[in-house]
């Protein structure tokens, strides 16, 4: 099939889509009311519905659903009846103001600044000379390079606080180790080293506050709602271990699932040299770079303890500092190249789509709806953690964008809360369902790092799923051992 007749295919889907994502909307408005929902709520799940449609099919860019979504929110809630005064029009500058409030969310400043951190570390190719560092110490072994995989993950979830950007810098170079050794990037070995690491990508996406975008809009919605701020330690308190439990079983699973050709690879060490040797001394802008990232650290972990400032702040602070001339490392017109703006945009109209669902009631009506059928106030909330958590599992193999899949379900768990009279636990069960969300090991299409290796031709979809199966089932126990066990001793249940 040639390119030509393949683009007028993806097109001519493109437009059924967004035509179906169109019809579901307006049937969804011009359904009966039920009682006890707004037609605000009303307008608002019709919104969410098209979005949905949107964001699983991919018939648009995320950027370009995001101006659907901000229209149809000025539009259709503005010309709806106010959940103040239902005698009075809510008014379109109110309802765009409404559709624009995740742009003035602290969690959109804050993936920027995370952006910009990721960012700099490509600017200076710090994270790849990390990488090839960690590498070069590990050994020669398969096994032992699958360790270094993970550990390569787990260092730089601490610094660049972008999946992608993590998967991006090693990814390259343990396809360029086994090429040193005459195998085929779709070599077993290939699809080891490179389903690894991406797996550990995914993994301490849930140990770290500031490794995913993701973990953003549910602090964000969290903030909003409960009033309540968790710092960086906090966070690393409660995920951080069952991170860690899983990335030892990462490790386990994929040296026993899939055997490589070769069990030591002797011209993987001279070519890490060699690649570190291009690389040459550290330069001045790296060793300003580590300098900067060790304090951004060190204030994130001590937030609430020796310091008033939060992460936001904090890592904004940092970001002026990288852009300062003589002391930064990079300047405007470097940096705005190496910037996805596109996801700053889709992050905080998001946020936004959230706070309409709480705002209009939609979000509680849903709740009631699909959740309360169930009796699940009247289980133990270890049968509420399970039952949601396997929902969530499942939802996700729809879903291209964990951020996406946070702004769409965390606004419904947060108002599940109040339906199930969870008191104390609310936090706790929505964080929790929030690690959840960030378990996309199924599928290449779960994530977008995951995509990033894919693309590399390493490894089939079958081969991912192969070694996703039982991580995910895994992850899924562990979380309800959690729940049981330590959630509940360090407080967070």
């Amino acid at each position: 099939m040639s390119a030509s007749t393949q683009q007028a295919k993806k097109s001519k889907w493109q437009w059924i889509w967004v035509t179906a994502a169109f019809t579901v909307l307006i049937v969804i408005m011009l359904l009966p009311r039920a009682e006890g929902l707004p037609a605000a709520g009303q307008r608002a799940l019709a919104i969410l519905a098209f979005a949905l449609i949107l964001w699983v099919t991919e018939a648009v860019s995320y950027e370009v659903s995001a101006a659907m979504i901000v229209g149809l929110i000025a539009v259709l809630i503005g010309l709806a009846p106010s959940i103040q005064d239902p005698s009075q029009m809510t008014g379109t500058g109110n309802a765009l103001r409404l559709a624009l409030s995740g742009f003035s969310s602290s969690a959109v400043a804050l993936v920027a600044a995370a952006l910009f951190l990721a960012a700099a570390m490509q600017a200076t190719n710090l994270h790849k000379r990390l990488a090839l560092w960690i590498l070069s110490r590990v050994g020669t072994k398969t096994s032992s390079l699958v360790f270094g995989a993970i550990l390569v993950s787990v260092v730089l979830a601490f610094f660049v606080p972008s999946a992608t950007a993590r998967a991006g810098a090693v990814v390259p170079i343990l396809l360029g180790m086994v090429a040193a050794f005459g195998l085929p990037n779709n070599s077993k070995l290939g699809a080891l080293l490179v389903i690894t690491s991406v797996q550990a990508v995914s993994i301490w996406n849930v140990g770290i506050k500031t490794a995913a975008a993701q973990n953003m809009v549910a602090l964000g919605f969290i903030e909003k709602e409960f009033g309540t701020t968790i710092t960086w330690s906090s966070w690393f308190l409660y995920a951080a271990p069952w991170t860690i439990i899983m990335s030892v079983l990462l490790f386990f699973v994929m040296t026993h699932l899939i055997k490589p050709e070769t069990k030591a690879i002797e011209a993987g060490k001279d070519l890490i040299q060699s690649q570190l040797n291009e690389l040459g001394h550290l330069k001045a802008s790296e060793i300003r770079l580590i300098v900067i990232s060790l304090l951004l650290l060190f204030f994130w972990t001590t937030e609430g303890k020796l310091h008033p400032f939060d992460t936001t702040t904090v890592t904004i602070v940092a970001i002026a500092i990288l852009l300062t001339p003589k002391i930064g490392v990079f300047d405007w017109k470097s940096v705005e190249r190496l910037i996805p703006w596109g996801t700053v945009i889709v992050f905080a109209v998001g946020i936004s789509l959230g706070t309409v669902l709480l705002d209009t009631q939609g979000a509680q009506w849903l709740s009631n709806k699909v959740f309360g059928s169930l009796g699940l106030e009247s289980m133990p909330i270890i049968a509420t953690i399970a039952l949601v958590s396997l929902f969530i599992i499942l939802i996700h193999l729809g879903f291209a964008s964990a951020t996406s899949l946070s702004s769409a379900l965390i606004p419904i768990f947060i108002a599940l809360t109040s339906t199930i009279h969870l008191g104390d636990n609310r936090i706790g069960f929505v964080l929790i369902q929030q690690f959840v969300i960030s378990i996309g090991f199924l599928l290449p299409v779960n994530s977008p790092q995951s995509m990033l290796a894919y693309g590399t031709g390493a490894f089939t979809a079958k081969d991912f799923l192969k070694s996703g199966l039982p991580l995910t089932i895994i992850g899924y126990l562990l979380i309800l051992l959690f729940s049981m066990t330590y959630w509940k001793w360090v407080g967070l249940l």
